[in-house]
């Protein structure tokens, strides 16, 4: 910064005076103090020496202040101040841009609603609390009785996830219900045999940073049963957890052993914790300096667009793109674009995408590149990995 400052100021001072005496001793001192900084940089006296960035940037000046074009006359004093006016002005749009979407939320729950706590309703009074005129008006519009921010109607069949086989003799599905801190398992248990099964226990073990916070009872099953059973567990960390288990229990009037069905890993998606977030270009390198575990991944998709497929990584990501939006504008062979998010336990993840198109390749050509993902924890930074390598072939496949 200081080189750069005392090369705009003899720039700027040979432009207004005419006088090349006074040109000349006033590049001579800006040119003795860059070249001092230097042999004070390499000289050992410092704690912490000059890096070569440093160094290669300080040659830059010297050798403009050295040659002192007209060229880099403009550069420096007209065409640095345009580029920061421009950075400036993006910042402000994009700061003003946030604003307004935070000014269009709308109140999703009002101060004075009841709150309903599912642990302390029974079965029976679980619609007592529904709106039947919202319900009535809601299926006279043809809208199935489903409100926007109903999780029964509108999200809990797409997170059914199927534990047992329909061949087994006991049949079990689980709705997956994350709530921030807390995964609320609802395992759906049905008897598909015609003996009645004693001591059914639904036993699960966690693997990752996941606690089961209490243990399913034991229950008793008539033939052609079914019956609910929930379980929670305690997240303690943004990592990849999965949860598995087995169904044991005892057949009535029989004398073997206890009988088991294993079943089906449920895989717990660490998106649902990570949220945008944004932060400036200075706060990313020291995060990109401090943090200590890195995964990189090679792009391996089918898309040929470059503002395609750092859209898709976005959304599968949940991230948010710090590059200026326009700085990704244009028609370019290759494209560096840099990306942050934070999970609600305060974990942050960085991310930079460095995709290209080679020249030599046609146009339906894929992109081809890498995305360095960095992070404070190895599970983060694998997870995000591996959440990347699962879902970038499919924008390919028109998913």
């Amino acid at each position: 910064a200081l080189a750069t400052t005392l090369t705009k100021l003899a720039l700027k001072y040979i432009a207004n005076t005419p006088d090349v005496k006074r040109q000349n001793s006033l590049v001579a001192e800006s040119m003795l103090i860059m070249a001092a900084i230097i042999h004070l940089g390499k000289s050992g006296l410092p704690t912490k020496p000059i890096t070569d960035d440093d160094v290669d940037r300080i040659a830059t000046c010297l050798k403009v202040l050295a040659e002192k074009t007209p060229l880099m006359g403009e550069i420096f004093n007209t065409d640095c101040r345009q580029s920061l006016s421009l950075m400036l002005a993006a910042k402000m749009e994009e700061e003003k841009e946030l604003q307004r979407a935070s000014e269009k939320r709308t109140v999703k729950v009002q101060a004075d609603d009841p709150i309903s706590f599912a642990q302390l309703v029974n079965k029976a009074e679980m619609g007592a609390t529904e709106n039947m005129f919202e319900l009535t008006l809601s299926q006279a519009l043809g809208m199935s009785g489903k409100k926007d921010g109903d999780p029964i109607g509108a999200s809990k069949l797409n997170k059914v996830t199927q534990l047992t086989g329909f061949s087994d003799p006991v049949y079990s599905e689980a709705y997956v219900n994350v709530n921030q801190f807390d995964i609320v398992l609802d395992i759906l248990v049905v008897n598909q045999t015609s003996d009645t099964l004693q001591n059914l226990t639904v036993e699960l073990a966690t693997l990752g940073d996941l606690k089961l916070v209490e243990k399913p009872t034991p229950m008793t099953m008539a033939p052609h049963d079914f019956c609910n059973i929930k379980a929670n567990v305690k997240v303690a960390s943004t990592e990849n957890g999965i949860i598995f288990g087995n169904i044991v229990y005892d057949i009535s009037g029989a004398g073997s052993d206890r009988n088991c069905v294993v079943l089906n890993d449920i895989h717990i998606d660490i998106m649902d914790y990570i949220v945008p977030a944004s932060c400036d270009d200075t706060e990313f390198r020291q995060m990109w300096a401090e943090f200590e575990w890195e995964n990189k991944v090679a792009v391996n998709t089918n898309v040929s667009d470059l503002a395609e497929f750092l859209q898709h990584v976005i959304k599968i990501t949940n991230m948010r793109c710090l590059t200026p939006e326009k700085a990704l504008k244009g028609d370019c062979g290759f494209m560096a674009a840099n990306m942050y998010a934070k999970s609600i336990f305060g974990e942050n993840v960085l991310a930079n995408l460095s995709i290209e198109k080679p020249a030599h390749l046609s146009k339906d050509s894929p992109v081809q590149g890498h995305i360095r993902i960095r992070a404070k924890s190895q599970g983060m930074a694998l997870s995000m990995g591996d959440k990347i390598n699962l879902s970038q072939k499919s924008i390919g496949k028109g998913q």
